[in-house]
């Protein structure tokens, strides 16, 4: 029987600065040609998947949480915020002392003497895989495309203000540990990665049973909602953790090959 994957991005087949483990597309390799479906399922914008992740042979994409999705090659669901909404927001997150990321289909915008290495460790490594995929928000705030943002937080940020005032427009997710913990991800509403599983799962007509999730954060927490076999990396966050069917080892040490082994979806 078809089984259909999906795996997240950055901490399950990605690594920021080192990108993908050479195992992991051999394994996507063996996995397509067994037969089953294998998804991107990220939080990351279509506009910031690189070369080497769209190299690796999916059947189709599901990034900004669900906001945007592509069945080969082509773009089958994308969501975006109105102009009012993309200006209110970006207002709002500053003034409750946050650093707005945009990220849509085509750019990602933020202000680079706004955003820097202070904020996040990586910005800088995010700059330059851009290039041209990167706009400021300076000068174009009334014509932002994007249906997500990262907001990262800065001593005396007010959270409860922000996802208070921001909560007719978008669902958030507060992470914890790993890269992304300084981070409040707000998602255009009633957008989720398990709400796009469940979606392509039924155009297909996949049935429950024959799905699978890899993951590593609490943005994968929908994806192990939908499907039927979860797993969390070994690097996963404790709330994920706790959810998953089967922990297996981090990306770097042969996580995605381990498991899809012992899942009997591809050989020894």
């Amino acid at each position: 029987m078809r089984k259909c994957v999906f795996f997240d991005a950055d901490g399950t087949i990605l690594d920021i600065e080192k990108g993908v483990p050479s195992d992991i597309k051999p394994a996507i390799r063996k996995l397509t040609q067994n037969g089953h479906l294998a998804f991107l399922c990220t939080g990351r914008s279509r506009a910031f998947i690189p070369k080497e992740v769209e190299e690796l042979g999916f059947s189709g994409m599901i990034t900004n949480l669900g906001a945007y999705m592509e069945y080969e090659g082509n773009c089958i669901f994308h969501r975006e915020l109105s102009a009012s909404d993309a200006r209110f927001s970006v207002d709002t997150l500053r003034k409750c002392g946050f650093v707005p990321v945009l990220e849509g289909a085509d750019y990602m915008y933020y202000d680079q003497d706004e955003y820097t290495t202070d904020v996040d460790w990586y910005a800088d490594l995010i700059t330059k895989e851009l290039g041209s995929r990167l706009l400021p928000i300076s000068g174009n705030e009334d014509r932002l495309h994007f249906s997500k943002i990262s907001a990262k937080k800065t001593p005396g940020c007010q959270v409860e203000k922000a996802c208070r005032e921001l909560e007719p427009i978008f669902d958030y997710i507060c992470h914890e540990g790993n890269f992304v913990g300084k981070t409040i991800e707000f998602i255009t509403k009633g957008c989720s990665k398990g709400l796009a599983i469940a979606v392509i799962c039924g155009v297909l007509g996949i049935d429950k049973a024959d799905t699978y999730a890899f993951g590593d954060s609490n943005n994968d927490l929908s994806m192990f909602e939908v499907v039927h076999t979860k797993v969390a990396m070994g690097n996963a966050s404790r709330e994920l953790a706790e959810a998953a069917d089967y922990v297996t080892d981090t990306m770097e040490h042969e996580g995605i090959p381990k498991a899809l082994r012992q899942l009997g979806l591809i050989g020894v």
